[in-house]
């Protein structure tokens, strides 16, 4: 039997974050929510402790500063107390009830990381702009022949993968380059990465997109670091 947490970093995401827990926790498969604050200035502090005196799943935590993604994850590592955990973005861009077809995925195969792939199946992906789809190919396919493991979608936010490994890994980015060097790392403890087709509606950069084109050379960069260096 496994059990899943979850944990949803979050930076500046009040307009998202309330519904974004809310498809969460209609998906009913978590022991735990993780709400993660990045040191937000706006409204979303008070939103996610709302949360957490409503459910008692919900956990809020918050970093000493804001540092990035990466950082946010590690926070919550030493309050994981389930075998498996994900990540999930505050933004609408994911759609939790795909994490069940990954948690059962996991089920089988529980020493695997189970990846939601972008850019498998015949999923509906809204809002797919080409310059953000074109890198995102051209990074997975460069991390692919790096590492010689085909992977279709490295800068996807779905990641399920074991806790022990989750707590145990030491990790480096603080940014958005968390997603290479967690798969890289785990390709060196684990050979086995499964990929489980999602949907995915893409938001602008007006309304809060947050990954910039710097971030997509850090992933290139990162792929190379990591596969020959911890």
């Amino acid at each position: 039997m496994i059990t899943l947490s979850v944990i949803v970093p979050f930076y500046n995401e009040e307009k998202y974050l309330q519904e974004s827990v809310e498809r969460l926790l209609k998906a009913d498969i978590y022991e735990h929510i993780f709400l993660v604050d990045d040191c937000s200035y706006d409204q979303s502090s008070l939103i996610a402790l709302n949360l957490e005196k409503q459910f008692k799943k919900i956990v809020y935590l918050k970093t000493q500063r804001n540092a990035g993604k990466g950082n946010a994850l590690k926070i919550a590592k030493d309050s994981i107390k389930t075998s498996h955990v994900v990540i999930h973005d505050a933004d609408l861009e994911y759609f939790p009830e795909d994490i069940k077809e990954m948690f059962f995925l996991a089920k089988e195969n529980k020493d695997s990381l189970i990846l939601g792939s972008r850019f498998i199946g015949n999923k509906i992906r809204k809002n797919v702009y080409f310059r953000t789809n074109l890198a995102n190919r051209v990074m997975s396919l460069f991390f692919s022949v790096v590492n010689f493991y085909y992977i279709t979608d490295v800068a996807t936010c779905y990641k399920l993968m074991p806790t022990t490994f989750f707590k145990e890994v030491t990790l480096k980015e603080k940014g958005f380059s968390i997603e290479v060097e967690l798969l890289s790392k785990f390709l060196k403890n684990n050979k086995s990465i499964l990929e489980v087709p999602i949907k995915y509606e893409g938001r602008s950069y007006t309304e809060g997109k947050k990954i910039k084109t710097s971030d997509g050379f850090k992933y290139l960069y990162n792929t190379l670091k990591y596969r020959f260096f911890n």
